[in-house]
Protein backbone atom coordinates (compact mmCIF):
# COMPACT_ATOMS: atom_id res chain seq x y z
CA UNK A 1 0.00 0.00 0.00
CA UNK A 2 1.43 3.41 -0.94
CA UNK A 3 2.29 5.93 1.71
CA UNK A 4 -0.36 8.57 2.26
CA UNK A 5 0.89 12.15 2.56
CA UNK A 6 -1.30 14.79 4.12
CA UNK A 7 -0.77 17.40 1.42
CA UNK A 8 -3.56 19.62 2.74
CA UNK A 9 -1.79 20.12 6.07
CA UNK A 10 1.60 20.56 4.36
CA UNK A 11 0.23 23.22 2.03
CA UNK A 12 -1.47 25.03 4.93
CA UNK A 13 1.74 25.04 6.95
CA UNK A 14 3.74 26.43 4.03
CA UNK A 15 1.14 29.08 3.22
CA UNK A 16 1.19 30.21 6.85
CA UNK A 17 4.96 30.77 6.71
CA UNK A 18 4.81 32.43 3.27
CA UNK A 19 2.09 34.76 4.55
CA UNK A 20 4.41 35.82 7.40
CA UNK A 21 7.15 36.44 4.81
CA UNK A 22 4.99 38.90 2.88
CA UNK A 23 6.92 42.10 2.15
CA UNK A 24 10.34 40.48 2.34
CA UNK A 25 12.81 41.18 -0.48
CA UNK A 26 13.79 38.77 -3.23
CA UNK A 27 13.44 35.02 -2.77
CA UNK A 28 12.76 35.43 0.93
CA UNK A 29 9.11 36.16 0.15
CA UNK A 30 8.22 33.27 -2.16
CA UNK A 31 10.72 30.39 -1.93
CA UNK A 32 9.75 28.00 0.84
CA UNK A 33 13.17 27.11 2.27
CA UNK A 34 14.49 30.67 2.15
CA UNK A 35 11.26 32.14 3.53
CA UNK A 36 11.13 29.60 6.37
CA UNK A 37 14.62 30.57 7.54
CA UNK A 38 13.91 34.29 7.20
CA UNK A 39 10.63 34.06 9.13
CA UNK A 40 12.19 31.97 11.92
CA UNK A 41 15.00 34.50 12.31
CA UNK A 42 12.51 37.36 12.26
CA UNK A 43 10.48 35.76 15.04
CA UNK A 44 13.66 35.33 17.10
CA UNK A 45 14.43 39.04 16.68
CA UNK A 46 10.84 39.94 17.61
CA UNK A 47 11.03 37.89 20.82
CA UNK A 48 14.38 39.39 21.78
CA UNK A 49 13.36 42.95 21.00
CA UNK A 50 10.15 42.79 23.01
CA UNK A 51 12.47 42.49 26.00
CA UNK A 52 14.89 45.16 24.75
CA UNK A 53 12.04 47.62 24.18
CA UNK A 54 11.29 47.67 27.92
CA UNK A 55 14.98 48.29 28.64
CA UNK A 56 15.21 51.14 26.13
CA UNK A 57 12.09 52.90 27.38
CA UNK A 58 13.24 52.77 31.00
CA UNK A 59 16.58 54.26 29.90
CA UNK A 60 14.75 57.03 28.01
CA UNK A 61 12.57 57.85 31.04
CA UNK A 62 15.66 58.07 33.26
CA UNK A 63 17.34 60.48 30.81
CA UNK A 64 14.25 62.71 30.72
CA UNK A 65 13.90 62.77 34.49
CA UNK A 66 17.61 63.54 34.85
CA UNK A 67 17.33 66.46 32.42
CA UNK A 68 14.28 67.74 34.31
CA UNK A 69 15.75 67.57 37.81
CA UNK A 70 19.08 69.09 36.81
CA UNK A 71 17.21 72.33 36.06
CA UNK A 72 16.24 72.34 39.75
CA UNK A 73 19.74 71.63 41.06
CA UNK A 74 19.54 67.88 41.66
CA UNK A 75 20.91 64.81 39.94
CA UNK A 76 18.75 61.83 38.98
CA UNK A 77 20.14 59.58 41.73
CA UNK A 78 19.65 62.25 44.41
CA UNK A 79 16.10 62.87 43.21
CA UNK A 80 15.11 59.19 43.19
CA UNK A 81 16.64 58.64 46.64
CA UNK A 82 14.79 61.62 48.10
CA UNK A 83 11.57 60.72 46.29
CA UNK A 84 11.60 57.25 47.84
CA UNK A 85 12.31 58.73 51.26
CA UNK A 86 9.50 61.27 50.83
CA UNK A 87 7.07 58.53 49.79
CA UNK A 88 6.44 59.73 46.24
CA UNK A 89 4.71 56.79 44.53
CA UNK A 90 5.06 57.98 40.91
CA UNK A 91 6.87 55.64 38.54
CA UNK A 92 9.56 56.70 36.08
CA UNK A 93 7.18 56.71 33.12
CA UNK A 94 4.87 59.24 34.78
CA UNK A 95 7.75 61.34 36.10
CA UNK A 96 9.30 61.50 32.62
CA UNK A 97 5.98 62.54 31.11
CA UNK A 98 5.60 65.29 33.71
CA UNK A 99 9.16 66.49 33.08
CA UNK A 100 8.57 66.65 29.31
CA UNK A 101 4.99 67.92 28.97
CA UNK A 102 4.05 69.48 32.33
CA UNK A 103 7.12 71.25 33.74
CA UNK A 104 5.13 73.18 36.36
CA UNK A 105 3.69 69.96 37.81
CA UNK A 106 7.14 68.38 37.72
CA UNK A 107 8.53 71.39 39.56
CA UNK A 108 5.94 70.87 42.29
CA UNK A 109 7.02 67.23 42.64
CA UNK A 110 10.68 68.28 42.87
CA UNK A 111 9.86 70.90 45.54
CA UNK A 112 7.95 68.30 47.55
CA UNK A 113 10.93 65.95 47.34
CA UNK A 114 13.41 68.65 48.41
Amino acid sequence: MPRSVNSVASRTRRKKILKLAKGYWGRRKNVWTVAKNAVEKGLQYAYRDRKNKKREFRSLWIQRINAGVRQHGLSYSQFIGKANAAGVELNRKVLADLAMHHPEAFKAVVEKVK
